[in-house]
């Protein structure tokens, strides 16, 4: 048995990219965020902390930003727009919502819960269409 170091070190490249690269997508399950995006859509993301680096800061989100975040309303990562930014007791924070939702989400968000921020290219979300029903298939949403 013959053992090529320098494929062995090509194979493990080659998978921490594709790991850190599935770090930054994120599957659309619902369509409160319609016509932007829908549903098995995949949007393209900048991560607040990836394994100890920050590729952005969320106390620079802004108005119009869509973010994802841990709610304490829901069991999972919401994908949603940040609609005002505001301060409690010195604490900022974001009052955030779907597109196609009637109401904001039902509380303010603060910078600690914001995960990711969708990347955009000319002011348009970078999105990947359809490819992610398999992955809402497969987890049975």
């Amino acid at each position: 048995m013959n053992i090529d170091l320098k494929e062995i070190a090509v194979y493990i490249v080659l998978i921490i990219i594709v790991l850190i690269a599935a770090q930054h997508l994120n599957v659309v399950v619902s369509g409160s965020m319609e016509p932007v995006m829908y549903r098995g859509d995949i949007v393209v993301l900048e991560k607040a902390n990836l394994l100890g680096f920050q590729e952005f800061n969320p106390a620079e989100v802004e108005v119009g930003d869509i973010v994802v975040y841990n709610a304490a309303w829901h069991n999972g990562p919401v994908i949603h727009r940040v609609i005002e930014k505001g301060q409690i007791n010195s604490t900022t924070v974001y009052k955030i919502k779907g597109d196609n939702n009637d109401v904001a989400d039902p509380y303010w968000v603060t910078e600690g819960q914001i995960t990711s921020r969708v990347l955009t290219f000319n002011g348009q979300p970078l999105i990947i269409p359809k490819i992610g029903y398999i992955s809402i298939w497969i987890r049975g949403l």
